[in-house]
């Protein structure tokens, strides 16, 4: 399927990369260790995005940032940013950037502590199942439950800015852990590994044409 980016080239033109960010503060960072690998092999095969083949790691206050077009953050614990952190974050979010945050299990206190201080006007609110982050390549429901996570529901949250969303956070649902490869996480059936795959080329195409 063809997607046209929002800069208006053709999606084949542009190698795209997704950079995983190295936080402080105590939480693991450095998670998912192949989530963004084969997130970005999911988007290669299933659409005519071309991609890189792995993820690059960068500081938020990296003078690299502005070339990944999406920025992850995953972890179970404590995030902590730096002041100069949280203005690079802002800055890079209100000049086109997105930031899709997927919690392992533990993060969501901290995550929002640290989003009140980059947007400190509004609060993650959620976002309903018709939003077209859901059916802009696949139609889905809504956002999959990989993980039980105290069995609540999965939940999707976001930030806008300008009326562009540039947070998309997921809450008990995990779809970091579902993209990973399946020797990791053996009790996920295919099936649920294909509705994170699903989800992840979801919200990929959602930000490259929006």
């Amino acid at each position: 399927m063809g997607v046209q980016l929002k800069w208006g080239v053709q999606a084949s033109d542009v190698p795209v990369t997704i950079a995983q960010i190295h936080y402080g503060g105590g939480g693991d960072w450095y998670g998912d260790a192949t989530t963004i690998k084969n997130w970005l092999r999911f988007l290669r095969n299933r659409t005519d995005i071309e991609t890189a083949e792995d993820r690059v790691v960068v500081k938020l206050t990296d003078h690299t940032l502005y070339q990944y077009p999406i920025l992850y953050l995953v972890g179970h614990g404590n995030i902590r940013l730096t002041e100069s952190e949280v203005e690079a974050l802002r800055d890079y979010l209100k000049n086109g950037g997105f930031l899709f945050a997927n919690d392992d299990y533990g993060l969501d206190k901290s995550f929002r502590r640290e989003m009140r201080r980059v947007f400190p006007e509004q609060e993650l609110q959620p976002i309903p199942n018709t939003h077209l982050i859901y059916r802009c390549f696949y139609e889905l429901p809504g956002l999959p439950k990989i993980h039980e996570h105290d069995a609540e529901p999965a939940q999707g949250f976001g930030l806008f800015h300008d009326g562009r969303m540039v947070v998309y956070y997921v809450y008990s649902a995990d779809i970091g852990d579902g993209l990973e490869d399946a020797d990791v996480h053996p009790d996920d059936t295919p099936q649920v590994r294909e509705l994170a795959a699903k989800m992840a080329v979801n919200i990929a195409v959602y930000v490259l044409t929006h």
